[in-house]
């Protein structure tokens, strides 16, 4: 009763999923991004684990197919199950079980992959990641959003339209970007709503919080709320 899309941007290696359902608070359960490690997302009757473990599995080394494979395999629920994974590297895996309600499959390419159920149609995932494949020198998240939208004009999931959410990742386990609607007449366009919002304010605040550098150091960002504040003013100033 979803369908998402997991990419990688090759310019900048940032990680990104979005994903979109008649269903309440989708981005609750089904998607999940690493900066540096890869994406995933579960859906159909959703084993909401099967994202993290499948995170942590291409963190301890695993490639996407046997990090996804080792988790279907495990799973007694596997013929009602859907789930993708997108690894660093732009390879991907997917599954969707023998008993996912149709419409019901999947499609990629490098630094993409596509999977929904209960869908209008093959033309969904289709025009999702043509769509994506198209945009090539737009940021990853409006190239999702570009994305998702060219599916829900391709019929999306056939029961209507709820909920909708959107994570992009450059490093680490915190997005950079997690957006939700999770329950919306329009979710796709209040989704694009949101995001403006963000990318006219989260976005360069987000920059001063605290981080761990790839030795495990702690930084404590910046703290003092003049020069937030400051640096914010001047680069909506810029953007304007």
């Amino acid at each position: 009763m979803t369908w998402s899309i997991l990419a990688r941007d090759a310019a900048t290696g940032e990680l990104g999923v979005a994903v979109a359902s008649r269903f309440l608070a989708v981005g609750a359960l089904c998607p999940r991004v690493e900066g540096g490690v890869g994406a995933a997302a579960t859906q159909a009757l959703v084993n909401p684990w099967i994202a993290p473990r499948a995170l942590a599995a291409l963190k301890a080394g695993q490639g996407a197919e046997d990090a996804l494979g080792s988790l279907i395999a495990a799973d007694a629920g596997r013929a009602t199950r859907q789930a993708h994974v997108l690894s660093a590297d732009g390879r991907s895996a997917r599954h969707t079980g023998a008993d996912c309600i149709g419409w019901c499959g999947h499609v990629a390419a490098q630094d993409v992959s596509v999977a929904g159920n209960m869908l209008a149609g093959p033309q969904v995932i289709e025009a999702t990641r043509d769509a994506f494949l198209g945009s090539a020198g737009l940021p990853l998240a409006e190239r999702l959003m570009l994305a998702m939208e060219a599916g829900e004009a391709a019929g999306g999931d056939k029961r209507g339209r709820q909920s909708v959410a959107l994570q992009v990742a450059s490093d680490g386990p915190i997005p950079d970007l997690d957006l939700r609607v999770d329950d919306h007449a329009d979710p796709l366009a209040e989704l694009r709503r949101i995001y403006r919002v963000w990318h006219g304010y989260t976005r360069h605040f987000r920059r001063f919080l605290p981080s761990v550098d790839q030795w495990g150091a702690d930084h404590p960002g910046v703290f003092d709320r003049a020069v937030i504040q400051a640096a914010i003013s001047a680069a909506q100033a810029e953007q304007e």
